[in-house]
């Protein structure tokens, strides 16, 4: 990469907005430094009007539910009659539709200001369960999807091995399942690492995974000193039945076998007992919430704040995409607490921005990354605020106005590794993402469908 200036008109470093900030980024990708104080650009350096940021991570995102945007908006229903549309468009997909929407849904990321994302990927084999010849087809897809639309990715291999507790999967969950755990790592391990990928593990959830398969897991991650997510709670009827067959709830199981801690993260997280807070926030297990999908499949609201209090960082993910907007996620989970509580400010402005910033990198793996530093990743973002959503409030305000006023919509400029990868609001790699996205949903019949 060849080394570059930005000059930010204003940046938000140190938790604070600085006015006339020099962004230096070096060969290898990383910032070289960061000087403030600059009135005006200096020579060769490009000009970012607006609030600069740190690149902003999507901690939790299924690529294909992208084709699911709009279809699925018709009639009534609860989570599990939305499965079903879900399923339909998973059993569609091939290598080759799989990369061109995935290419398009993370060029949509990359126009909202996400420079990585952490891909909860289980679509592994061909329907059936038939493996591919390559038995990662799947997978490397999403990862040069990823290359191609600009951003980094870290791959969360997921682990599906039921239908439900120790059931045999379903016909159309067969291509998700390696058959056990040990089948699953010796296919995960011939991922690698490369310079915009890491590899990481997931366990799709207590019921898809059984518990005595949990320690393999755990023990792949370990070994890799790899991130390891989990869907956690996400509905009561997984509760129920995880008593039923356990005798305890998800948390608790998760915790006995090792799973929870500091590289894990917990996805959704809506229902949950005080044990199961004490539990997770002493592991220092991270929690992603994903509010736009949890108000879309009217999952619930989950005790973000409480959470964090008992020790638990935050993450946020777009995870369905029914909308790719990071400041709607944060705001959304700031906003939600408001109406469950009825009382207002339970996080700053800079506490929902680190949820977006560094603490979603840090738990996909790059903690080198969601800061204006020297030394990180040269990844950041710019938002305008001369739109017709974010002008009025003064430059000082700026973190406020990103979260609570700003979307996706208002992101100017997204530069990934030095490389400016979104200039003016047109991505530079993925010419019309509009048309792309068209033309790779389309090519996925089932996405037509509806819930039944």
């Amino acid at each position: 990469m060849t080394p570059q200036s930005y000059w930010a008109e204003y940046a938000w470093t140190g938790g604070r907005v600085e006015r006339g900030v020099v962004v230096d980024t070096a060969a290898d990708g990383r910032i070289a430094a960061v000087r403030t104080g600059a009135a005006a650009p200096p020579v060769g350096a490009v000009t970012l009007r607006g609030l600069t940021l740190p690149g902003l991570a999507n901690a939790h995102s299924h690529a294909f539910h992208r084709a699911l945007r709009g279809t699925v908006q018709q009639g009534s229903g609860t989570f599990w009659t939305w499965r079903e549309a879900m399923y339909r468009v998973a059993a569609a997909l091939t290598p080759d539709t799989y990369f061109d929407l995935a290419r398009a849904a993370y060029a949509e990321m990359a126009l909202a200001g996400i420079t990585c994302v952490g891909e909860f990927h289980y679509v592994h084999h061909r329907p059936g369960g038939a493996p591919y010849a390559e038995p990662n087809a799947m997978g490397e897809a999403l990862i040069a999807a990823a290359a191609e639309a600009g951003i980094r990715i870290t791959l969360l291999d997921t682990v599906y091995l039921s239908s439900g507790f120790g059931a045999a999967p379903e016909p159309h969950q067969l291509r998700f399942s390696d058959g056990d755990a040990e089948a699953w790592a010796e296919r995960a391990d011939a991922l690698a690492d490369r310079s915009h990928a890491r590899i990481g593990a997931a366990v799709h959830s207590v019921r898809a995974v059984p518990a005595d398969q949990l320690a393999a897991v755990v023990r792949w991650s370990e070994d890799r000193q790899a991130p390891l997510h989990v869907h956690l709670s996400e509905q009561p009827a997984e509760n129920e039945a995880c008593h039923a067959a356990h005798g305890v709830t998800p948390t608790r199981l998760l915790a006995d076998h090792g799973v929870l801690g500091p590289r894990t993260s917990a996805v959704h997280a809506t229902h949950l007992t005080d044990e199961d807070i004490a539990l997770l926030g002493g592991s220092g297990t991270t929690i992603c919430m994903c509010p736009t999908t949890e108000r879309d499949l009217a999952d619930g609201i989950g005790p973000a704040k409480r959470l964090q209090e008992a020790g638990s960082p935050l993450s946020l993910g777009s995870d369905s995409h029914a909308v790719i907007d990071l400041f709607e996620e944060a705001r959304a989970m700031e906003l939600d607490e408001r109406l469950r509580t009825r009382t207002r400010g339970h996080w700053t402005a800079a506490q929902l921005l680190r949820a977006a910033t560094a603490d979603g990198h840090a738990s996909l793996g790059w903690a080198d990354a969601g800061r204006l530093e020297a030394g990180a990743l040269a990844d950041f973002t710019t938002i305008a605020l001369d739109s017709a959503r974010t002008a009025g409030p003064p430059a000082r305000l700026g973190a406020e106005t990103a979260v609570f006023a700003a979307t996706g919509a208002d992101v100017r400029h997204t530069v990934v590794g030095g490389r400016h990868v979104v200039r003016d609001g047109a991505h530079q790699l993925v010419h019309d993402v509009g048309a792309a996205l068209g033309a790779a949903i389309s090519a996925v019949p089932a996405a037509e469908g509806t819930p039944s």
